[in-house]
C-alpha cells in the first residue's frame, strides 16, 4: 500500500502540522474567514484550478464570509497524504489572499438514535431521510454527497414509544413527497396523521419514533 492509499488517524495527521486544518469524522477541514463573497469566490476558483492539477477534489461550502472546506480520500475511506498535500496548498493559497483560519468553528453534526433493534427500524430512516448504508459501519446510514448529517442507533432496552423531544422535519419539493412517504410506509413505518397535507405528513417507524415529511404548499411567508 502507498502513502497516497494508507488512511490516517488523528495522530498522523497532528504530526502533519496543518495549522489551519482538522479531522473530523474521517475527514481534513478547514475554515477560512473572507470578508466579502468575490473574495471567497476568488478563493474557490483557486482552489479548484489546484484541486484539478492535483486530481483530487475537496467539497467546498462558499458563504457570504467564510469558506467550509472538507478533503477526504473515498477510495482510501478516509484522509490520507493526497489530502495533507492538497491541504497545505489550500492554506498557502488563503495566506496569498489574507484569509483567516477560523479552527474554533470546526464541527460536524452526527445525529444518534436509541433502539433496541436497529435493522427493524434502519430501512425506514434510509427511506425517510434519503440515507444510504454505510460502508464501514452497520448501524450507521450515511448521505453520499455529504449533506445530511450521519444517523447512528445506539443500543438500549426495549421499551414504550417514548414522548419525543425533537423529531427530523424533511423538507422535500412537493411532487417527491408522496414516493418519500410510500418509500418509508414500505420500509416498515406507519403513516400517522395526514390531517396537515400537503404542509406535511407524520410517521413513525415500528418502534414509535416519529417524522415528519413537509412541503411549503399551504405555508407563507418564511416558512416556504
Amino acid at each position: 500500500m502507498t502513502d497516497d492509499q494508507q488512511v490516517l488517524d488523528g495522530h498522523g495527521v497532528a504530526a502533519a502540522l496543518l495549522d489551519d486544518w482538522r479531522i473530523l469524522m474521517g475527514a481534513l477541514h478547514a475554515r477560512f474567514r473572507t470578508g466579502s463573497f468575490a473574495k471567497g469566490f476568488a478563493f474557490v476558483e483557486r482552489i479548484a484550478a489546484e484541486a484539478d492539477k492535483a486530481d483530487h477534489h475537496p467539497d467546498i461550502d462558499l458563504r457570504y464570509g467564510f469558506v467550509h472546506i472538507r478533503s477526504t480520500s473515498h477510495d482510501a475511506g478516509g484522509v490520507t497524504e493526497r489530502d495533507v498535500r492538497l491541504a497545505r496548498v489550500i492554506s498557502e493559497l488563503a495566506d496569498g489572499l489574507g484569509l483567516t483560519p477560523e479552527t474554533a468553528k470546526l464541527q460536524v453534526v452526527e445525529v444518534g438514535l436509541d433502539s433496541a433493534d436497529a435493522a427493524e427500524v434502519k430501512p425506514f430512516w434510509a427511506a425517510v431521510l434519503g440515507l444510504s448504508d454505510s460502508a464501514k459501519h452497520d448501524d450507521e446510514l450515511v448521505d453520499p454527497d455529504g449533506l445530511l448529517p450521519t444517523l447512528w442507533f445506539q443500543e438500549t432496552d426495549r421499551h414504550d414509544p417514548p414522548r419525543q423531544r425533537f423529531h427530523f422535519d424533511v423538507r422535500v419539493p412537493p411532487e417527491q413527497a408522496e414516493a418519500r412517504i410510500r418509500a418509508a410506509i414500505e420500509a416498515g413505518g406507519t403513516l400517522v396523521s395526514d390531517d396537515r397535507a400537503p404542509r406535511f405528513w407524520v410517521l413513525s417507524d415500528a418502534q414509535g419514533n416519529k417524522a415528519c415529511i413537509t412541503t411549503w404548499l399551504g405555508r407563507d411567508g418564511d416558512h416556504v
